[in-house]
């Protein structure tokens, strides 16, 4: 998802160099290597760079020493025979006759009732059956563990995929989601470790210090992923590497990491380091979401969300990341620009935020022009 690039474009993958840092990461004990459908695209809708550089290293027996996998683009399915003819298409990108484990790709409320009302469970019992995938998952994207309990409860599941890090213990399905999902069996990969790479970056001073003080070694990278690695829950954690530094930063950490293992004060540590960034924070939202839906499409929690992480970090490269993600991730039309000010929001909102003022605050940060009302 976030390979060496040959220039600014992320569909100009710097193939040598990725193929090289991947094979390095496997040659030294990692085992599986996650893909999607749009990973180094133009787009959601279109197919990225990611699972053909994938194919190609996978030559040289490399397949045969790991379990590859990918997901389901859910947002292009709008019918049942939709579902086979991604997975097809998934497997001649991949050049393989089978995955190891397949997922739902980006399950919400919405996505996961069009998958179930289009029978997601036959489609990958079916797929299971004609050796196409060996293991089904999901991946969760939704505001709510209850959510996420609901759809761990739909199905025989092999595994789950979900955010988690030191940071949004409480976000999503968070550490509550992670340990429901463990006692039915099922295990957790975790996606964003280092919050989109700004827990790796410096933190504000007082916060680097703590940190620094006690293991002057750890890079703060490292802090993060032990502080994962303790909950016996995580089995795999997802790491966006570009870098060999990186990659053997993150090797050596899991090499040692294990589960219970993380001392008391350097819990504590961590969970200093939280309040000083939340006390940081610009607006103080909670994702809760009453305020949603919006009768002009926004995305307040999302808007709010990304605000927050701009100003939570003094480093130039945590805000370069963070406006990369409003244009990566974030639909347009979800945008704070997107505004008329109605003030139905303000309404609902348990912490009395002032809705309309902090989204011009996000205007403003981000740089957008308002629409026109």
């Amino acid at each position: 998802m976030r390979l060496p690039l040959l220039d600014e474009d992320v569909t100009h993958i710097d193939e040598k160099k990725a193929i090289s840092l991947i094979r390095y990461a496997i040659d030294n004990g990692v085992n599986y290597i996650d893909t999607a459908f749009p990973y180094h695209g133009t787009g959601m809708a279109n197919p990225g760079f990611s699972e053909p550089l994938a194919a190609k290293m996978m030559k040289d027996g490399y397949r045969e020493k790991i379990n590859i996998v990918t997901k389901l683009p859910t947002w292009l399915v709008n019918k049942r025979e939709d579902m086979d003819k991604y997975l097809d298409l998934q497997l001649q990108r991949l050049e393989v006759d089978s995955l190891d484990f397949y997922l739902l790709h980006s399950l919400n409320e919405a996505t996961w009732n069009k998958m179930n009302d289009l029978g997601f469970q036959d489609f990958l019992d079916k797929a299971k059956q004609a050796g196409k995938i060996k293991h089904a998952g999901f991946s969760f994207h939704d505001a709510t563990v209850d959510s996420f309990k609901k759809m761990i409860d739909s199905y025989q599941w092999d595994m789950c995929q979900i955010q988690l890090n030191y940071m949004d213990e409480f976000y999503q399905a968070g550490t509550e989601g992670l340990d429901y999902a463990y006692s039915k069996g099922i295990g957790a990969v975790v996606m964003e470790p280092l919050k989109g790479g700004n827990l790796a970056c410096p933190l504000p001073e007082k916060a680097q210090e703590l940190l620094n003080n006690l293991h002057p070694d750890w890079s703060n990278a490292s802090w993060s992923l032990r502080w994962l690695l303790n909950h016996p829950a995580v089995k795999v954690i997802l790491s966006g590497m570009n870098k060999m530094d990186q990659l053997k930063d993150n090797i050596t950490t899991a090499g040692v990491a294990e589960a219970n293992k993380l001392s008391e004060r350097d819990v504590d540590a961590l969970r200093q380091v939280k309040g000083i960034l939340e006390s940081r924070v610009k607006v103080p939202c909670t994702g809760c979401h009453y305020c949603m839906p919006c009768p002009f499409g926004l995305d307040i929690p999302r808007n709010f969300e990304l605000l927050n992480d701009y100003y939570r970090f003094d480093d130039a490269n945590n805000k370069h990341h963070t406006i990369a993600m409003l244009h990566s991730t974030f639909d347009e039309s979800k945008w704070a620009n997107r505004c008329q000010e109605c003030g139905k929001c303000e309404k609902h909102c348990p912490q009395g935020i002032e809705i309309r003022k902090m989204l011009k605050e996000v205007c403003k940060a981000f740089e957008m022009n308002a629409v026109n009302k």
